[in-house]
């Protein structure tokens, strides 16, 4: 039995592992050691800054929810860089800004209100917060106000339904917070960070001795909405298949009377990890922990670079204001558009080459995906007894699951659901996103690659000493 067992993992390794010709097809190259020096020394000597593609100022007022976090927190400072007021930018969290761009410079400035989205009440009261008087403001008209709402609870390790509350309390309520919100103050303009994994479609991973690969290992995903899966079990997670029902709800509420006007609304889909520097979970991740044993070198996938999430984020915006202004460009409002990095997908064995080699501290070692299915087969099981038995009725099954371990921390994101996101080929197509706004695209354009993006991350966790 032992040696079955070997000969098992070792066969179904070598189909979860597999580079396959359709995945490689969209990214042929591989990363070296000097593809990556090259691409430092590049960017050292010429910098690239968003700023030259970030759409003018506005002097519009902005609520950004979620603007002390990773992504929210860049959109604040792209707002700030571009000139609008930082009197006119409001930050809703349900902490406060603790990196130091958002705690210097004019984003001190910026008013911050401690919110939990969930709290409908909290929710209205913060958007109806008084705006501080500014000296460019005129006495009789307010300007209008545009919402970036970022905030979501990324439990993406879960997949029971009876799970889905505990998604669905930020994703689900507390989108429909913002909704009614945004419509009682007469905001005109509302953008939602969605999420391409609303497309995963989720996998089989224990494969017959007969099958080369699991069903769905490569999966070339669009914005296309009727090839979203259909069924709660066919999503990866309730991550995904409660941001879609968020999305849903933002899109839902285009063109719904506000104030005296419209709320136009719309949603990007960022095509898999967003990383980049100010806290991600993804490649800045990597840096911080240094160690980081892996078992998806060879996957295929698309990457977003935070900066050029959040241009995409400010296109949309654009995009709205010139419909609201009468433009005859096609109406994309109530739309959700992929967005991703310039320049194609790559593997993870990429990124990790590059961040071996300009960091110098970061490592990668091999495990078996097969072997870590099992654990994590095995964690869930744990992870689902506690909850379960916690949740009885019967105080005895109440005192056994304490029986179970309370899994927290890093290893709490080691259940199979994250096999459905991260042990696949996942190739985002975004071009409807980089179309002109007469051809109906947001005229998306990312100002960093995936490689420059890594430049960037690895250049600011130096300069953070490491943090």
């Amino acid at each position: 039995i032992p040696l079955l067992l070997y000969l098992y993992i070792r066969q179904n390794d070598r189909g979860l592992t597999r580079l396959a010709p359709e995945a490689l097809a969209f990214s042929p190259t591989r990363y070296t050691e000097d593809v990556a020096r090259t691409a430092a020394k590049r960017f050292a000597e010429h910098p690239i800054s968003a700023l030259d593609y970030i759409p003018p100022q506005t002097g519009r007022r902005y609520i950004v929810v979620g603007g002390a976090g990773f992504l929210g927190g860049w959109i604040v400072l792209h707002l700030l860089h571009r000139g609008e007021n930082p009197k006119r930018i409001r930050i809703l969290d349900i902490r406060p800004p603790s990196r130091p761009d958002l705690m210097t410079g004019s984003a001190k400035e910026v008013e911050f209100l401690k919110v939990d989205i969930s709290d409908a009440r909290a929710v209205d009261t913060a958007f109806h917060a008084p705006w501080p008087i500014t000296s460019s403001a005129s006495d009789d008209v307010e300007p209008e106000i545009t919402i970036f709402h970022t905030a979501a609870n990324i439990r993406f390790y879960e997949r029971h339904q009876a799970l889905i509350p505990r998604s669905a309390k930020v994703n689900i309520d507390g989108t429909q917070n913002i909704i009614n919100a945004a419509l009682s103050i007469g905001a005109t303009i509302l953008v939602q960070t969605s999420s391409g994994s609303v497309a995963v479609r989720s996998n089989r991973f224990w494969l017959w001795p007969w099958e080369k690969e699991p069903t769905y290992f490569v999966q070339v995903l669009n914005d296309d909405d009727s090839l979203l899966p259909k069924r709660h079990e066919d999503f990866f997670s309730n991550y995904a298949a409660t941001k879609i029902i968020g999305e849903r709800l933002v899109r839902k509420a285009n063109g719904s009377r506000s104030g005296k006007g419209l709320l136009r609304t719309g949603c990007i889909r960022p095509g898999n990890g967003v990383f980049g520097p100010g806290g991600d979970m993804l490649c800045g991740a990597y840096l911080v922990r240094k160690n980081n044993p892996t078992w998806i070198q060879n996957m295929v996938q698309n990457f977003n670079y935070v900066e050029n999430c959040s241009l995409a984020h400010m296109c949309y915006e654009e995009r709205l204001l010139e419909l609201s202004r009468g433009s005859t460009n096609p109406d994309i409002s109530g739309q959700a558009f992929n967005v991703a990095d310039p320049g194609g997908p790559l593997t993870y064995g990429d990124v990790y080459k590059v961040l071996e080699t300009l960091d110098g501290e970061t490592s990668f070692p091999t495990l078996s995906p097969t072997a870590m299915l099992l654990v994590a087969q095995i964690l869930e099981f744990i992870y689902l007894a506690r909850f379960f038995l916690s949740m009885s009725s019967s105080r005895l099954f109440r005192a056994i699951s304490w029986l179970f371990p309370n899994i927290t921390g890093d290893i709490v994101n080691l259940q199979p659901s994250l096999f459905n996101l991260t042990q696949l080929h996942l190739i985002f197509d975004d071009s409807r996103a980089r179309l002109s706004p007469a051809e109906g695209g947001l005229g998306y354009h990312g100002a960093f690659t995936t490689l420059e993006g890594l430049c960037k991350t690895v250049e600011e966790h130096r300069k953070a000493d490491g943090r």
